[in-house]
């Protein structure tokens, strides 16, 4: 069977080949465009989308050797995302599937992402076939789920301000670094002490002495991001760029501690043995290898998808539509669906 992935939900045009579950072509083109503006512009988005679009996905099509009568089945991001960019893409999977008289499958962008984390990693079956805790991690969402064979999931815990990926950006932005700072940021801490500054960790045991917040898997970095501007300003300038690795250290470990922290409790909560990691602050390499520690100390399995299926791609919706053909719970021929931008599974 081959399957094509179309993702426009960002600032990502993306299209992928899967041909019996095997990624043969995966092509992203990201939008420089933004970088001027220091972060996404939805119009600016879509006009990008729909200028990309027939070359990234015939790009696709050329790499994986096929031509697109060989396509048995489109799958599409529906959202959520910017509505204007989910649009564009979805519309133009509507109609090139029409044409090639085949089905249209719509996919969730964020149940996307938490199963890329096994992209290539289990060809048997897919995922684990036993519950699992599953940290979704991007600039637009940051979110815990208990996630069971059948493909259900429940959300227990999510972000109740700010995003991961977009604490990363905006205190970069701060700092001075170039958009998308959350790669810059890894960069240089790699210089770094971590422990140079104790920016807060908010909602954590740690952070709280109620007992409560130890069953608490909601995150918060609105705080963090306080904390970083009130610490620019009460240093001088010279004394932040002479110090720019360590306070970049120092935020990345903020960042991912707490989401290694309450990954691993809600695992202990829920008596899993496996976790997996996935969006796109699942490429920070101080994550990786935290969470990789953490799980080997307590004795748990970790999935972490390769870097390039980290980021917004359409390999991972084609392989959200193989998997749920091969569980039996594809639904297909809706050619009439909505494109959606809230966050939420479906």
């Amino acid at each position: 069977m081959n399957i094509l992935g179309i993702e426009t939900s960002c600032d990502e045009t993306s299209a992928a080949v899967l041909r019996n579950g095997q990624v043969v072509s995966n092509v992203i083109s990201s939008q420089l465009v933004h970088r001027d503006y220091g972060g996404v512009v939805p119009e600016l988005a879509s006009r990008e989308h729909e200028r990309l679009i027939v070359s990234v996905v015939n790009a696709a099509v050329n790499q994986a050797n096929i031509q697109k009568n060989d396509l048995d089945l489109i799958a599409a991001t529906a959202g959520p995302g910017l509505i204007g960019a989910v649009m564009v893409g979805l519309c133009f999977a509507q109609g090139m599937a029409r044409a090639l008289d085949i089905p249209l499958v719509p996919v969730n962008h964020i149940e996307a992402h938490i199963f890329s984390a096994f992209i290539g990693k289990q060809e048997e079956s897919g995922t684990p076939r036993q519950e699992f805790i599953s940290l979704t991690v991007s600039g637009g969402h940051t979110m815990l789920a208990l996630v069971r064979p059948d493909l259900s999931y429940d959300i227990i815990g999510r972000t109740i301000d700010d995003a991961a990926g977009e604490a990363f950006d905006k205190t970069g932005k701060m700092l001075g670094l170039d958009y998308p700072a959350g790669p810059v940021i890894d960069r240089l801490a790699r210089d770094g002490d971590p422990g140079f500054h104790a920016f807060p960790q908010a909602l954590t045991a740690q952070s709280h002495s109620s007992k409560s917040y130890r069953d608490n898997f909601n995150f918060s970095f609105s705080g963090l991001k306080t904390s970083v501007l009130n610490y620019i300003g009460r240093h001088q300038p010279e004394f932040i760029e002479h110090h720019l690795p360590d306070i970049c250290a120092s935020i990345q470990a903020a960042i991912t501690g707490v989401l290694v922290r309450k990954t691993i409790a809600a695992a202990k909560k829920h008596r899993v043995s496996t976790v997996s990691v996935a969006g796109g602050v699942s490429a920070n390499s101080a994550l990786r290898s935290s969470m990789q520690n953490a799980c080997d100390r307590e004795g748990l399995r970790l999935f972490i998808p390769d870097t390039v299926y980290s980021t917004d791609n359409a390999a991972m919706i084609a392989a959200m539509a193989e998997l749920k053909h091969r569980r039996g719970t594809l639904q297909s021929n809706r050619y009439d669906v909505a494109p959606f931008a809230s966050f939420t599974l479906r």
